[in-house]
């Protein structure tokens, strides 16, 4: 046989169109993170400002013009609201005038990522300099001296959606296993519904009790956890059964390739581009990183649109299983089976 021959043979044009669509994924990879990671800045970070009334409007519209648009500014009544509506992550930092004196109060909250605060203090302190005035910073949502630069609740949901597709993707092409008819289909949904809850258990137990990572809730975490797990799982579930094993390549798209760098984790939200800051909330990565950080350092404030986003994904993923392993399939082999041998295959020679 000629190499040509042996070419044609080893690479059939499905192994040749799986291998340019890795090739695919490997380019929308490199793309999509440093897209968004490469030149983070902030944009339109809702900041508000606590002044007399005759240099509120005044100090509003200054930093509504600053080079860039960093900051989306806007009054807020009182220390007290300016508190209340960051912790409500309404706003990501405050800025207090006081009109006796040349010293300013900057409120921050590093729980929501350490870069954002530290950036919100660079553009303050430049600020107040062109005033002839100091600014002194307050963190009132501070992140854990064990939480590195804020991450460790983004590295919790990566580890959890990770878990998720893995799962889903050994259910669904585990040696042996056939397309999912309804009752192999609510067996794997099962099985991955626990799956989710001892995941979620363990990443909440290790980032808490064990490390000391994350403050907490760690039933709050379990649950968050256990909803992130399963939606990814179940998204990937039905992917799989709408496309086959490409299924599962368009859940790594959606969950590593656009999902992860657009989830406000190494850089929040307000500092990613315009189409990953957009996308993020959408995804389970960046749904499941705002709510891990809601609980951990914001009393579970602002945790609706995130809970919905990962039900939504859950359900929608649940749905579309059920549905396409109810659809009528013709017969067909089993391939893995049919590599690995069957008894009425084996034959024996004396």
């Amino acid at each position: 046989m000629s190499l040509v021959d042996e070419l044609k043979s080893a690479v059939t044009p499905r192994a040749a169109l799986l291998v340019v669509g890795v090739f695919a994924l490997q380019l929308l990879f490199i793309t999509s993170y440093v897209g968004a990671l490469h030149h983070p800045k902030p944009t339109d970070v809702p900041f508000g400002v606590v002044a007399p009334q005759q240099v509120s409007a005044q100090l509003v519209g200054q930093l509504e013009k600053l080079p860039g648009a960093p900051l989306d500014a806007r009054a807020v009544a009182d220390e007290a609201e300016a508190r209340k509506q960051i912790m409500n992550r309404d706003i990501d930092g405050a800025l207090l005038v006081d009109p006796a004196g040349r010293t300013d109060t900057l409120l921050v909250a590093s729980g929501g990522g350490t870069v954002l605060s530290s950036a919100l203090e660079t553009i303050l302190t430049t600020v107040e300099a062109t005033q002839q005035r100091t600014v002194k910073t307050i963190d009132v949502a501070p992140a854990s001296a064990e939480d590195f630069d804020g991450l460790s609740a983004f590295y919790l949901v990566v580890g959890w959606c990770v878990g998720g597709y893995i799962c889903a993707a050994i259910l669904a092409i585990s040696a042996g296993s056939r397309p999912a008819n309804r009752e192999r289909a609510i067996i794997r949904l099962g099985v991955l519904a626990i799956y989710a809850a001892l995941g979620g258990l363990g990443g909440a137990i290790i980032v808490g009790p064990i490390l000391g990572a994350l403050p907490g809730s760690i039933a709050a975490l379990w649950g968050l956890g256990t909803l992130v797990v399963f939606a990814v799982g179940a998204a990937t579930l039905a992917l799989q059964s709408v496309f086959g094993i490409v299924g599962i390549g368009l859940a790594i798209l959606l969950i590593v390739v656009a999902g992860n760098p657009s989830a406000g984790g190494a850089f929040p939200l307000p500092m990613l581009p315009p189409f990953w800051k957009a996308i993020g909330p959408a995804l389970p990565p960046g749904a499941g990183t705002w709510a891990a950080r809601s609980i951990a350092y914001f009393k579970g404030n602002d945790m609706t649109a995130s809970m919905l986003v990962l039900s939504a994904w859950a359900v929608v993923g649940t749905v579309v299983t059920l549905v396409m392993s109810s659809l009528p399939r013709k017969p067909e082999s089993e391939p893995i089976a049919t590599e690995l041998g069957t008894p009425s295959d084996t034959r024996t020679t004396h």
